[in-house]
């Protein structure tokens, strides 16, 4: 039996990233890759930071999207994982130096529409903390093709 090939396909972004938490929002611009795998998109993205005593660090993040689940995966200074899709309640995790622990996302809702090479997702969760509600997101992300220069 023969495996069909699996088409790869990269390209550079633009990252749009607004999160909205207890009526604080946040609004993250960067430039990115995503890698087309099949049906799969990989976006990845380094989001700058600050350390505890206001150092600089970075976080890789990737975002893997699949059908309708979303996985949000964070490594570098911060280590972490959530997964999230509509209706469902889905185990994650947070590492940093400074504390671990298990957290769980509960997805009100999750939109994902593709138009080529640009790409929105709008997704709303409940973040579960040691099984307690800890917060209510909203987030939107845009991906936009860079223009080969």
């Amino acid at each position: 039996m023969q495996v069909p090939e699996i088409q790869n396909h990269k390209y550079g972004v633009s990252v749009t990233l607004v999160s909205q938490h207890e009526g604080e929002r946040t609004v993250l611009n960067t430039t990115g890759e995503v890698i087309a795998k099949g049906q799969q998109l990989f976006i990845r993205y380094v989001e700058p930071g600050q350390g505890p005593q206001g150092e600089e660090i970075a976080v890789r993040t990737m975002i893997k999207i699949a059908g309708s689940e979303l996985k949000l995966i964070r490594h570098g200074a911060v280590e972490s994982e959530q997964s999230f899709q509509e209706g469902q309640r889905l185990p994650g995790f947070y590492r940093s130096p400074y504390t671990n622990f298990n957290l769980s996302t509960e997805t009100r809702k999750l939109e994902i529409s593709r138009d080529g090479r640009s790409l929105n997702v709008t997704w709303e969760y409940d973040l579960y903390v040691y099984e307690e509600l800890s917060g209510q997101f909203v987030l939107s992300l845009h991906i936009q093709e860079e223009p080969k220069s």
